[in-house]
């Protein structure tokens, strides 16, 4: 009788091992990206910037923005911005021109114009936004191989020169000409599909130039999350009639 209530108890419990269901693997987040990037798609965001001096640390900017997809990447961007002193502003960013209106161009427009268009397309428009594009797949991809995973979340630290290498959303903005050895900490935390739910990021300004040298050895950081990837968006440009290139000053 023991030898056969052993042999049940054995049974029932390779039966019950058996029926364990097994845990899915993780999904690529990178495959997960690339599923959305089609043309006419995109994702939105937004985001909150503060700086600090290491003591004081206050909230600078909100921003809200559209990311596009096209047939090679991020075609173009949409957003918006909001200061401290609630002063606005707006960045439009298609093909190889960014347009801006607001706050940050006022002074440079002259009468009747009211955007400004520069050279150079699909670059971090200003200081107090993200500085990592997780819309750009080379730049995901250097973010989870220099990070730690831990469930949905990646922690990890990445050079000013290492993302001028992978992002093109870095590489064209001003920040390029900032100490190579720059290095920016961060924190995605990813969704259920693989996607980027939200990225903290953080750095100290270093070797800022021109304008910005005022912001040396202070703290940049932003929280941004991310919603509807690979949702239909459509962003354009602005009225030729109100546009200028050409500086009031």
């Amino acid at each position: 009788m023991n030898k056969t209530i052993t042999a049940l108890l054995a049974l029932s419990t390779s039966l019950l091992v058996g029926a364990a269901p097994a845990q899915a693997a993780p999904r690529d987040p990178v495959r997960a990206l690339k599923s959305t990037m089609a043309p006419g798609h995109g994702v939105r965001f937004t985001e909150t910037s503060t700086w600090s001096d290491g003591l004081d640390t206050l909230q600078a900017y909100t921003n809200r923005g559209t990311l596009q997809f096209g047939k090679k990447g991020l075609a173009a961007y949409d957003i918006r911005s909001t200061s401290y002193r609630d002063a606005k502003d707006r960045a439009i960013s298609i093909g190889k021109s960014t347009y801006y209106s607001g706050e940050y161009v006022a002074d440079y427009l002259p009468k009747g114009k009211t955007w400004f268009r520069l050279d150079g397309g699909g670059a971090m428009p200003y200081l107090y936004g993200q500085v990592l594009n997780p819309a750009e797949p080379a730049t995901l991809s250097a973010l989870l191989a220099k990070g730690t995973r831990a469930g949905n979340k990646v922690t990890g630290r990445i050079t000013f020169k290492s993302l001028a290498q992978v992002s093109p959303w870095f590489s064209g903005s001003d920040l390029k000409a900032w100490a190579a050895d720059t290095e920016v900490s961060y924190t995605l935390t990813l969704t259920s599909a693989g996607l980027v739910g939200t990225l903290s990021s953080s750095f100290r300004a270093k070797g800022a130039k021109d304008e910005y040298a005022t912001f040396e050895g202070d703290i940049i950081s932003v929280e941004t999350r991310y919603t509807g990837w690979g949702g239909k968006v459509s962003i354009k440009a602005p009225d030729p009639s109100t546009v200028t290139g050409k500086s009031s000053s």
